[in-house]
């Protein structure tokens, strides 16, 4: 008796390999990247249904009209992910609601502004496309429209730490710092690049289980680019 109750107190307690923190972090995680698509797809619902349902090369001016949705709703993606990175924070729906309310005016004038910089671009592109001097002013305007793109990302993810700054400065800021930390700004273009090409190929995983993760790594690239110099 006395032997085996020693061997009982000697035989070591199994360890929980994984605690209750890990789940609630595996669970507030994956609940904050499908809600982020569910409300960002919501937010550009009607950009989403013309590119779904419709040819975009035919109906190109309407997904022109419908595109500057994608500013508050980036701004307002970004501010979710910001909560979650600060304080683990999952309510995303109360997070995103505000600040697609509080961003909207500013978030679609950086988006107008975006979608027109691509807009002139493409059409000036099609111009000279074939033509002599197509060779020296196609690359100037495919640079000048991915920086307009790069920089419109830049603000958006900036407006919500900088809220009483002017658009002008937020915008003038976001140029600067993109060109300054251009190492950076290549990493934020082959994520965005990436997440259009998934949008296009398969737009359901894209924007089901894609975009979320995408734009989180985007949106941290854009954190160390807008960090003040020291």
């Amino acid at each position: 008796m006395e032997a085996a109750g020693v061997g009982a107190a000697a035989t070591p307690r199994r360890r929980q390999l994984i605690g209750p923190e890990t789940y609630e972090m595996v669970f507030g995680t994956v609940y904050t990247g499908l809600m982020t698509n569910l409300l960002l797809a919501i937010a550009c619902l009607p950009l989403v249904v013309l590119v779904a349902a419709t040819d975009p090369a035919a109906t190109w001016p309407y997904v022109a009209l419908a595109a500057p949705l994608l500013g508050p709703a980036l701004a307002a993606a970004f501010a979710v992910f910001g909560a979650f990175s600060s304080d683990g924070s999952t309510a995303v729906v109360r997070t995103f609601a505000r600040a697609w309310r509080r961003h909207l005016r500013r978030g679609l004038a950086i988006g107008a502004l975006a979608t027109g910089a691509v807009v002139v671009a493409a059409v000036d592109v099609a111009f000279f496309w074939g033509r002599p001097l197509g060779a020296l002013v196609i690359p100037v305007l495919v640079t000048l429209a991915v920086g307009a793109v790069l920089t419109a990302v830049l603000a958006l993810a900036a407006v919500h730490d900088v809220p009483g700054t002017r658009l002008r400065e937020v915008l003038l800021a976001a140029l600067v710092l993109g060109s300054r930390r251009w190492y950076l700004s290549a990493g934020v273009l082959l994520v965005l690049g990436l997440l259009l090409s998934v949008l296009a190929v398969r737009p359901v995983v894209g924007l089901g289980f894609a975009a979320a993760p995408l734009l989180y790594a985007v949106w941290g690239l854009c954190r160390f680019i807008l960090r003040p110099a020291r």
